[in-house]
């Protein structure tokens, strides 16, 4: 009898081990994949989804995770795996804001690939040719009322008392190369009453806050992708001086991760060839203006260019 126990006792043992051993590697390979919480992050982290599964590796989905700072966070922490990033904030990342590097997509693109290998060991995959800039976008009325083409137009604009409230996130507002970038190169300084700073970085809502005038916002915070920007009649104003630098979104990676899945590369290279500027505008208006889900416009997107069936 004691024997029949202990042998049951080791099966069950047995069992335990394996099922948890199961577990722990069935974790180790499934991709967790983040993105920022805007429109145009939902919808880069599902066609990274998608494409990885289709591709035969499981993921989790961990989209619309927060801010830079927080999907940036989860990813050095080991919380995430991927993410769709912009090479223009390796400025930021790296405090070399004053690098003429970031004006250029190529070398922007290498510069940032190898700062963050060396000291994080994070792999930044091929680049969208689409430059997802930081930009400020104002009523097309007012615009055109106050004959502003230019952020050159518009600083002396506000310098002379012009009326002006910007919808803009908390990041826009505080981060030395947004805003405060553009104040100084362009010579105006807004005061509190002419900001509306909004919770996220979701650039569909300061857009929206403009068109519709809330809390007497005329001007948002936008990028160069949104497909919002002109279907709600505002016009985005040129960056004539070159004070933003060139934000193409890359899928990054970390390297350990990459090492054990390494056609993660190949499968998501050709799918971000594909998303230049007009593209990108094109699928975020469908989510931001449509209404339709990230999800399923990921979907159609990567049927149409038969990169999933």
């Amino acid at each position: 009898m004691r024997t029949a126990s202990l042998s049951r006792r080791l099966f069950t043992g047995t069992l335990l081990a394996s099922l948890l051993a199961s577990g722990a590697a069935q974790a180790q390979t499934t991709v967790r994949v983040g993105s920022k919480i805007d429109t145009e992050g939902s919808l880069l982290g599902n066609l990274i989804i998608q494409v990885l599964e289709a591709g035969g590796i499981r993921t989790e989905n961990k989209v619309q995770l927060g801010n830079t700072k927080i999907v940036r966070g989860a990813l050095m922490a080991g919380e995430i795996d991927i993410y769709p990033e912009y090479t223009g904030n390796g400025a930021f990342m790296f405090s070399v804001e004053k690098d003429p590097v970031w004006k250029d997509a190529k070398a922007g693109y290498e510069k940032v690939k190898a700062l963050d290998f060396q000291a994080n060991k994070i792999v930044w995959l091929e680049p969208a040719p689409a430059n997802n800039t930081w930009a400020i976008a104002i009523r097309k009325d007012v615009a055109t009322a106050n004959k502003l083409k230019t952020l050159d137009d518009m600083g002396r604009w506000i310098a002379g008392g012009g009326k002006f409230k910007l919808a803009a996130s908390a990041e826009f507002v505080e981060r030395p190369d947004a805003l405060p970038a553009f104040q100084t190169a362009y010579g105006f300084k807004l005061k509190q009453d002419q900001l509306l700073t909004l919770a996220g970085g979701d650039t569909t809502v300061t857009i929206k806050a403009a068109a519709e005038q809330t809390s007497g916002v005329n001007a948002a915070m936008a990028y160069g992708t949104d497909g919002p920007v002109a279907a709600l009649g505002l016009v985005v104003l040129d960056d004539t001086k070159g004070v933003q630098p060139i934000y193409a979104p890359a899928p990054i990676v970390r390297a350990e991760v990459l090492e054990k899945h390494p056609k993660i590369r190949d499968l998501l290279a050709p799918v971000f060839r594909t998303l230049d500027g007009p593209t990108l505008q094109s699928l975020n208006a469908r989510i931001a203006l449509g209404g339709e889900d990230a999800k399923k416009v990921a979907a159609s997107y990567l049927k149409s260019k038969g990169f999933i069936k």
